[in-house]
């Protein structure tokens, strides 16, 4: 404890932001094969691959698993998925750039998220709640092909700069670009971490800031939810229209959501004891909501008043689906970390709070750590491709049986349909399909699919999948 104290090094939030990062670098080239939302990831890395492939229009993304249409669809503003066509136009298409790109902007999320705090907090507040958020859920996810901590950080990032507009004299219009541009894109890459915008309240009410500074703020903010609106509630439904394939989630009625969130609210509520912080981090947060309420702490009961209502609407809007998958926390987890840090900043003793700070990066790390492993037969997937090329074209259809789960689709790279055991052992299922188009059916027998026998012409069978000529 006292080499840790005594070291001005292990004082500064970034030693800890680079270890961390160098730490989630271990594994960073894995294929998107973990078993959490690999289905998510490789999503994602078949809309940039399709990109750099096929059409480099970021207005028309498209995913591989619809069959024998044209796999344009609506869904998020492809924003990584750009990025990353970007970098595969510079150095050759590789999936796992998309790791590095949401890994190195995440990391800069924890910084300014420090920033922030440290403006209106004390620094050791500041400090624990970092560290809290770097050993969260944000761990595992900051190194994932998905937009979840990306985003946010991008709005977190431009949450510094509005501060920056409202209480610093100079360069305020930079500053106000910066905002507009970085929270545009974070919302735009990730819609509920736009919730964060509730937070600028605090802003709006300060009698002390200056009329006309806010009505400018207004203007700019009004500037920048305009396209987000028009790609999630005019594009997005357009592009599903059009090319007839529904792919993304845009919530359901809240009283409709509200049902489903009373049915599953032990799954729910479980996503902020466990997923979000761990146990440990979660006791954080409860002494720091107790001394919050214990020392009348107005401006932390308000940011965690205001931004749990606000974020109460998204799950709402989500529903079972918020219950059921674990990166809906990750907006929420800064407010949960700045909470806990608060709390572990109001133990009198140093070598209690280095302690309680330690379990917490230690139950929180290794309970992640199996998301940097990807298992012996979940990696024969990266095989696949090369199994195909040699009786079949890229341009052939396929369809394989993981369910809603396009991920061996992207690894044959290939497209087509990603179809249950039940539908392709209905002959009438594989008729139809077969006059759309398709020529091969890939039954995986170890991972995502099961192994299943249909009566058709075999042209691989081995440990891992059987390929039938269809």
């Amino acid at each position: 404890m006292k080499l840790f104290s005594g070291l001005p090094i292990f004082k500064d939030i970034r030693f800890w932001i680079c270890l961390f990062f160098l730490i989630r670098m271990y594994g960073i080239t894995n294929p998107p094969l973990e078993v959490a939302h690999n289905w998510r990831q490789t999503t994602g890395t078949m809309v940039a691959r399709n990109f750099y492939e096929e059409s480099a229009n970021i207005l028309y993304p498209r995913v591989d698993f619809a069959g024998e249409k044209t796999g344009i669809t609506g869904m998020e503003f492809p924003l990584l998925n750009y990025i990353s066509y970007w970098v595969s136009e510079l150095f050759g298409y590789q999936h796992w750039y998309g790791r590095l790109i949401n890994l190195v902007i995440s990391s800069l999320g924890a910084w300014f998220f420090f920033r922030i705090l440290a403006r209106y907090f004390s620094r050791e507040t500041a400090f624990n709640a970092s560290i809290i958020l770097l050993a969260s859920i944000w761990f595992a996810y900051s190194r994932k092909i998905m937009p979840d901590t990306f985003a946010t950080s991008l709005v977190l990032i431009g949450f510094f700069y509005a501060c920056k507009y409202f209480e610093d004299a100079e360069k305020k219009w930079l500053h106000l670009t910066l905002y507009a541009v970085l929270t545009l894109l974070g919302i735009l890459a990730k819609l509920p971490a736009g919730f964060l915008l509730v937070l600028y309240a605090f802003f709006i009410f300060n009698k002390n800031i200056p009329v006309n500074l806010k009505i400018i703020f207004f203007i700019i903010s009004g500037i920048i939810l305009a396209p987000v609106a028009w790609w999630y509630f005019s594009w997005v439904p357009y592009l599903v229209e059009k090319y007839q394939f529904w792919h993304f989630f845009m919530g359901k009625p809240i009283s409709t959501g509200a049902k489903e969130l009373m049915e599953n609210w032990k799954d729910g509520l479980k996503h902020f004891y466990d997923a979000a912080l761990k146990f440990v981090g979660f006791g954080a947060f409860v002494i720091g909501l107790f001394f919050a309420f214990r020392k009348g702490n107005k401006l932390l009961l308000r940011i965690l008043g205001l931004s749990f209502a606000a974020f109460l609407v998204i799950a709402l809007k989500a529903g079972f689906t918020f219950t059921h998958h674990s990166y809906y926390i990750i907006p929420f987890v800064p407010v949960m970390a700045l909470v806990a840090g608060y709390g572990i900043s109001q133990f009198r003793k140093k070598g209690l709070r280095i302690l309680f700070l330690f379990f917490i990066v230690l139950e929180g790390t290794l309970n992640q750590l199996h998301d940097f492993r990807i298992k012996e037969h979940e990696l024969a997937f990266v095989k696949l491709e090369a199994e195909m090329d040699h009786f079949s074209k890229r341009t052939d259809l396929i369809a394989v049986n993981t369910g809603d789960n396009p991920t061996a689709v992207y690894f044959a790279h290939r497209k087509g349909w990603a179809a249950s055991n039940d539908e392709l052992l209905n002959p009438a299922f594989r008729e139809s399909i077969r006059k759309k188009g398709c020529k091969y059916i890939v039954v995986l027998k170890r991972y995502l699919g099961g192994n299943l026998y249909l009566e058709l012409p075999v042209v691989v069978n081995n440990e891992n999948w059987i390929i039938y000529k269809l």
